[in-house]
């Protein structure tokens, strides 16, 4: 499979930035991308940095315009696209929401991001009600895509239930970056570590994992890039730059899964009488 990703710095011009998507994904597309990986809430800059009621007037329905907007470069180009919305699914409800759009334009499948942070600069909790679809692959016409989104990112529990359910690669969009405040050290500890648990759901699952990643300061806040492809044994095949826009389109393999599983067969040897305790918030 040929993946396209579009790591890119936003504005506040919300029509310029969905502008500029569009004219990367017709890059990609040309350049041979089947699939086509944007980043987390793509569309605006990163809102979740403040409290604010008016940012709700961000929210669409699913469908709605923008699934309309890249449902329609998905036909024209013939690719399928992964999205990441601001989804309003009644008065007071909303989620951050990834749609999967197919070849023809259509709505493949959605993802309800299931887990919210809550920490300085990343106020998700007041704008998003945790998600309720589950962990479940979207069917597509280049194959059942395992979509979780940015903080789902840290649990290997979301990651294996998508693997057990058949996904052919895992798939995270993404805005994460930098605590202007911490030193140059821990900022640095913060990013290998974001990437390595990534690496670490690739090898445990035996599956690619494709994250892609804001770049660029907004209000303050440093996005780190650094939006990768991992093979099924953790080993980097695409690494982003921290502080650049990029393009790029990366060949994987998908056909590799099969051959790593059969040398390390973990999902063979789990020991699944004996995990009924994952369940529980903590063991006392």
């Amino acid at each position: 499979m040929r993946i396209g990703i579009l790591q890119q710095h936003n504005t506040d011009d919300t029509r310029r930035n969905m502008q500029r998507l569009a004219e990367g994904i017709g890059s990609l597309a040309q350049r041979g991308a089947e699939l086509i990986v944007l980043q987390e809430l793509h569309n605006t800059t990163y809102f979740c940095q403040t409290e604010n009621v008016e940012c709700f007037d961000l929210a669409e329905p699913i469908p709605g315009p923008s699934t309309a907007y890249y449902g329609e470069l998905a036909k024209r180009y013939g690719v399928v696209i992964v999205t990441s919305l601001f989804e309003r699914r009644a008065p007071g409800l909303y989620h951050n929401t990834a749609v999967v759009l197919e070849r023809d334009g259509s709505i493949a499948g959605k993802y309800r991001k299931m887990h919210i942070p809550d920490d300085p600069g990343y106020y998700e909790k007041f704008y998003f009600t945790p998600g309720d679809l589950g962990f479940h692959p979207i069917e597509t016409s280049v194959g059942r895509l395992g979509v979780l989104v940015c903080w789902d990112q840290w649990y290997p529990e979301a990651a294996r239930l998508m693997a057990l359910r058949g996904a052919e690669l895992l798939i995270y969009p993404t805005a994460i970056g930098f605590d202007p405040h911490d030193t140059p050290e821990e900022q640095e500890r913060q990013r290998m570590a974001w990437q390595t648990v990534q690496r670490g759901h690739a090898v445990a699952n035996g599956l690619h994992v494709v994250t892609v990643n804001r770049v660029g300061l907004e209000d303050g806040v440093p996005f780190w890039g650094t939006s990768f492809v991992a093979g099924p044994q953790g080993e980097l095949l695409y690494e982003a730059s921290t502080t650049e826009e990029e393009s790029t389109v990366i060949d994987i393999d998908l056909g590799r899964s099969e051959q790593v599983r059969r040398w390390w067969p973990f999902l063979r040897d789990r020991r699944i009488e004996e995990y009924s305790d994952i369940t529980k918030r903590y063991i006392d």
